[in-house]
């Protein structure tokens, strides 16, 4: 079973209160459809993937040990696609124990990853907006690991695993992000 995006939405609205969380769960959304888009893959799946996959971020205080098995838990409840409960539960290797090996996997984690370096770098320009923020701009921040410290640079460069050069992930990431931001409010 598939769920339609307002059913995704509201599954979200329910599990995730934080605005910045549900900011990162669009942002994560339109960049896993953009590389769906790019890898011809389908938009609609890869897209939920991206929408819940922080599902159980609050549930689990954060605890990195199980974020994600929980969402797995949730959405296997619900009939999801296995394979959407399969990327998501694999974007955090940590829990899972295991290491990434499909595309869909790789383009979940690295995708949802970017996007904290992007908004990090857009929190930089006096305006703060993502309309601002320049490709060359987030590649550089990627070699200054002080800067958005908590954002893995090796997880975003799993872009490259499933044949995606940086500067065009970020590139395709970007334009994503920004076609969506008054919903991200940046």
């Amino acid at each position: 079973m598939v769920l339609s995006r307002d059913q995704a939405l509201s599954l979200l609205q329910e599990y995730v209160k934080n605005d910045k969380m549900l900011a990162h769960s669009y942002a994560s959304e339109a960049v896993m459809m953009a590389l769906a888009r790019r890898l011809g893959q389908d938009e609609e799946k890869w897209g939920l993937a991206g929408l819940l996959h922080d599902l159980d971020i609050e549930q689990v205080g954060g605890d990195l040990t199980v974020h994600g098995l929980a969402v797995a838990k949730i959405l296997k409840e619900k009939g999801i696609d296995p394979e959407i409960i399969d990327a998501i539960a694999m974007h955090n290797e940590m829990a899972t124990k295991k290491n990434r090996e499909t595309v869909f996997q790789h383009a979940l984690a690295a995708g949802e990853t970017v996007t904290g370096l992007i908004m990090a770098t857009a929190m930089v320009y006096p305006d703060k907006k993502l309309a601002s923020v320049k490709v060359k701009s987030v590649t550089k921040r990627m070699k200054e690991k002080a800067f958005a410290a908590s954002v893995n640079r090796d997880i975003i460069r799993e872009c490259e695993v499933i044949g995606i050069p940086l500067d065009e992930f970020v590139q395709i990431s970007l334009t994503a992000m920004q076609e969506r931001s008054e919903q991200l409010g940046m």
